[in-house]
Order: structure tokens, then C-alpha cells, then sequence
């Protein structure tokens, strides 16, 4: 009998829509990313993976025909064991509202000293942390304007920010940006900001992203927002960019290595707010319910033989846009 594995924690609405899609089909629910109790010969039969196994997984699946992650990012996928024949839809439009609203809440608190102001606070200083800057006319530079970038950006020009997009793909300028860049305009951009915020996908093509060289184009004082993948940062060109002044600050959920280890002089900058790649995941209801929800609807159009959505590019590991985005 074809098999569905359920990796992805759920309720019991999804399980009661779920048994009514797949008809006919066996269903079985495993605890988180983990295939440990999935025995061999019940991966022979698997057919769809809701969720992130490991890799090796995949190896005892021979009839697999599409994986849905619970992930917005796919790097650990496309360059592994999967067969470039296997559906594979990442979670990418899901996580936009959380890590857009952390984004925003890290560079306010920047703006504003409000994370020295917590740390005297915790001292009991009564104190003024000095000078602050304004969010109503800065300039956001925000690269990559997929679904987090785009929330971000909405956010930032709803406060007074003129925003310009900066992007690989050819996309549509939206209302919610004043310029909308291609990726080689990036130098120019930073050389504009008064917020950096980084919102690509973590792949061959966006580690180091931004660099030394970046760093030295950056407006001084400029403040860098991190929350997609820690990889697209260098770490060692980023403290320098801290220590020397060039960044006025940074807020990172992201960073290379990860776990952060005790001791990296990361910790050590004042001015740097870190959390621990805490933007996304379960921390809102809401992105496991849209999570949930796309998967319910990639099902139907599974078993139609339908368009997917948020299918993903195995080439350039981005998820596929929608043409009416592009130019």
C-alpha cells in the first residue's frame, strides 16, 4: 500500500483532512525529523514525506514521489541523496510573517538603544545610552524580497523607511518598494543604507554574500538585520566591520558557526543582538498552521497531478516564483 510518512508535528483537524485526501492510502505519523521507528520495509512502500528526514533516509525509498519540508530552506536536499525526479516543496511563504516581525522588532531595538537600555536595566542603571536614530526616513536596503524580504519591507515602509529591493531575480517592483535592484547594483545599494537586511535563501550561491568587500561599500554606521542563514555572512569580516566601526550595530538570528559557541567575540559586541536562529521555526502557532495548510493543498494537487506550490528550483535551491511576479 502506498505510504505517507507524517514528520511534521500536527493536530487533529490536519489528521482528520489528511486521511480524507489520501484515501486509500496508509498515513503514519512519526515524532519530529526523526524515521528512527520507520522500519525497512515500511519505507519501501513511501510515496510522500511531510517533514526533514536525513538524507540516508531517503536511500530506503525507492518509490518516493514527493517530499514537502517543513523548511523554508532545501540546501540539505538538493545536493544530497534525492533523485531529481522526487517533487520536493519547501515551506518558503510560510515563515514571512514571523521573521519579518523579528526583523522589524531587532531593528527598532537597535534604533532605539533598547537592548542597552534592557542590559542597565538588569544592573539597575538608571542611565541614558546616548544618542538614537530615526526609523522615519532611513533607508532599508533589503536583499533577497521573497516572502520574508517582502514582509520586512512592507513593515519598514509602513514606519516611513524608503526601502530598495535587491534581488537575483528579474521581479515586478511592488508598491512596498521605492528602487527595486538586480543583485549587481548590491555595492551601490549598501553604499545607501542606513538598515542592511538579509533575506536570501542559504546556498552555493549566497554564501559570503556579504564579505569584506561588502563591508567596505557599506554606509558607515549602517545597522545589519540577519535572519536567514548564517552562511551568507562572513563572520570574520563582519566583527572586523563591527570592531572598526563601520556597523553601527546588528541583529542576528543567524550565524556561521551555529550554535554560536561559547567565548566567540561575537557575544562580546554591545551593539550585536543574537538570538538563537529563534525567528522562525514553531515559536509562532501560526507558521505551523500555514505549514500545515500547505501541505493539505500541494496534497490535492499531488494526487491531480496539479500545479505544487513552493516548489523548489533543484539548480539554484530557491523556490520556483510565481511568473506573475516576473518581469
Amino acid at each position: 500500500m502506498d505510504t505517507v510518512l507524517v514528520l511534521f508535528e500536527t493536530n487533529d483537524e490536519f489528521r482528520r483532512e489528511a486521511a480524507g485526501i489520501f484515501k486509500g492510502y496508509e498515513v503514519i505519523y512519526g515524532e519530529k525529523n526523526d524515521t528512527s521507528d520507520v522500519s525497512t520495509e515500511t519505507a519501501k512502500n513511501i510515496t510522500v514525506i511531510f517533514g526533514n528526514p536525513k538524507a540516508d533516509f531517503l536511500k530506503l525509498c525507492p518509490r518516493l514521489k514527493w517530499i514537502q519540508l517543513g523548511s523554508a530552506g532545501a540546501n540539505g536536499f538538493i545536493d544530497g541523496e534525492l533523485n531529481k525526479n522526487v517533487l520536493l516543496t519547501c515551506a518558503s511563504g510560510c515563515y514571512g510573517h514571523a521573521v519579518s516581525e523579528h526583523m522589524t522588532a531587532m531593528t527598532l531595538a537597535l534604533m532605539k538603544n533598547l537592548h542597552l537600555y534592557r542590559d542597565a536595566q538588569s544592573a539597575q542603571i538608571w542611565q541614558s545610552r546616548g544618542r538614537i536614530k530615526s526609523i522615519q526616513g532611513s533607508t532599508v536596503v533589503i536583499v533577497g524580497i521573497g516572502d520574508i524580504g517582502s514582509g520586512y519591507a512592507r513593515r519598514m515602509k509602513a514606519l516611513g523607511c524608503y526601502t530598495i529591493g535587491v534581488d537575483i531575480l528579474p521581479y515586478k517592483k511592488p508598491d512596498y518598494l521605492d528602487e527595486l535592484l538586480s543583485i549587481q547594483k548590491l555595492d551601490d545599494a549598501l553604499g545607501r543604507a542606513d538598515v542592511a537586511a538579509l533575506a536570501v535563501p542559504g546556498t552555493k550561491h549566497t554564501a559570503g554574500l556579504m564579505g569584506k568587500h561588502q563591508f567596505a561599500k557599506i554606509r558607515r554606521g549602517a545597522i545589519l538585520i540577519n535572519a536567514c542563514r548564517g552562511i551568507v555572512v562572513d563572520t570574520e569580516a563582519l566583527c572586523g566591520a563591527i570592531e572598526s566601526g563601520v556597523l553601527g550595530g546588528a541583529g542576528l538570528d543567524v550565524t556561521d558557526p551555529e550554535p554560536l559557541p561559547p567565548g566567540h567575540k561575537l557575544w562580546k559586541f554591545e551593539n550585536v543582538i543574537i538570538t538563537p536562529h529563534a525567528a522562525g521555526g514553531r515559536h509562532l502557532q501560526q507558521t505551523a498552521d500555514y505549514i500545515m495548510q500547505l501541505f493539505l493543498r500541494n496534497a490535492r494537487s499531488f494526487l491531480q497531478s496539479g500545479p505544487m506550490e513552493s516548489l523548489v528550483d533543484f539548480e539554484t535551491g530557491y523556490r520556483i516564483p510565481d511568473k506573475a511576479l516576473l518581469c
